[in-house]
Order: structure tokens, then sequence, then C-alpha cells
């Protein structure tokens, strides 16, 4: 009798309807602040302090965010075009529904945020921290990432496709239904918490040594 392959759920994105938004000044924008349905085009908030901000309904079209303060901050069904940083500060940050689309980051600093229906396309990030975090219908399309750090993160219906990441660290992490088969991958840490990982034979081949590390096994001709 075949053995039943397990159901794999796949990530819910929802899908943005921002219209009727307001042009607003990127200079109004203050930390602490609440803004809703606003439209901010070449924004340049490099080296704000923008703690405990609030976006709803927003778009940003070109972002200028290096180490600019988000601590604490809220992204709520908006969208990032354009986005840049060297180093983005958005840790204990909450993002639901968010698209983030055609952007830069070097080192991303997303330590104990919360994460839900969030879609990233066509982005270059360099050091991404989302250690502790809570991830939940996350889709990566055509990223390029050189370190994901998920030590200690709780991730559900995470997906890639056609992704590349140099190394993951999963060290701790609790996963399920976390899709890696779209993603050319290099470096796996932490190989002792891949439980609810899907991986493709191939995958699964170019991991061999880490399991056997893993595992005390000596593999030899």
């Amino acid at each position: 009798m075949p053995t039943k392959r397990p159901k794999i759920a796949a990530p819910i994105i929802d899908e943005l309807s921002l219209v009727g938004l307001a042009d607003t000044d990127p200079s109004d924008i203050a930390a602490r602040g609440s803004y809703e349905a606003c439209r901010f085009v070449d924004s340049d908030l490099t080296g704000r302090d923008l703690a405990g901000i609030a976006f709803s309904e927003c778009e940003f079209t070109g972002l200028e965010a290096h180490e600019a303060q988000f601590r604490g901050a809220r992204f709520v069904e908006t969208r990032l075009d354009r986005a840049h940083a060297a180093v983005f500060q958005a840790a204990r940050t909450t993002w639901r529904s968010v698209h983030i689309d055609n952007s830069r980051f070097g080192a991303v600093e997303m330590f104990d945020a919360d994460l839900e229906s969030v879609r990233i396309t066509g982005s270059k990030l360099s050091f991404v921290n989302l250690r502790a975090a809570r991830l939940r219908d996350i889709a990566f399309d055509h990223c390029v990432i050189d370190e994901l750090d998920l030590v200690e993160a709780r991730a559900q219906r995470i997906a890639f496709n056609n992704c590349k990441v140099a190394a993951i660290q999963l060290d701790h992490a609790q996963l399920r239904h976390v899709d890696l088969r779209g993603l050319d991958l290099s470096s796996v840490s932490g190989v002792d918490s891949m439980s609810g990982a899907i991986i493709s034979f191939t995958q699964a081949v170019d991991l061999t040594s880490a399991f056997a590390q893993h595992l005390g096994i000596t593999v030899a001709d």
C-alpha cells in the first residue's frame, strides 16, 4: 500500500487593495504617530526615531530608512516598494498583510517581531535577524538572503520561491509547514530543529554531511 504523503499547507497571503490614498508629506511622519490611508513618495527617514509608529493601509514608493528606529512599530495592510536601508532597526514590530517589493536591506534587526501574511518579492537582504520572532503565512519570492537567523523563532506556513539563502540558522526553532524546496540553500545550522520543514530530495542529498555530523555518523567510501 503506497505511503500517503502529508499535506503541505501553503502560506495564506492577503491581497492589498490600496485605493483612495492621500498623498502625504514624509516630513510629517513622527514617532508614535498613527497614519491611515496615506501614500508616501520618496521618503527619507534616515536616522529618525520612529519608535511606536503605526501605519495602516499605507503605501511607500521609494523609502530610505537607514538606521531609522522603528522599535515597536505597526505596519498593517501596507506596501513598501523600493525600500533601502543598510541597517533596518525594527525589533518587536508587528507586520500584518504587508507586501515588500524590489527592496534592498543590509542588516535587518527584527528579533521578537510578529509577522503574519507578509510577502517579500524581488528583494536582496544581507543579514536578517528574526530571533524569537512569530511568523505565520510568509512568502519569499525571487529573493536573495545572505544569512537568515530563525533561532528560537516560531514559524508556520512559510514558503520560498526561486530564492537563495547562503546560511540559515534554525537552532531551537519551532517549525510547521516551512517549505524550503524553492530555496537554493548552502548551509543549515540547527538541523535538530528541522522537524516541520519540507525539503526536496536534492536538498536532502546536499545536506547529508550536516545530517551525518548531527547524528554522529561518519560517511566514508
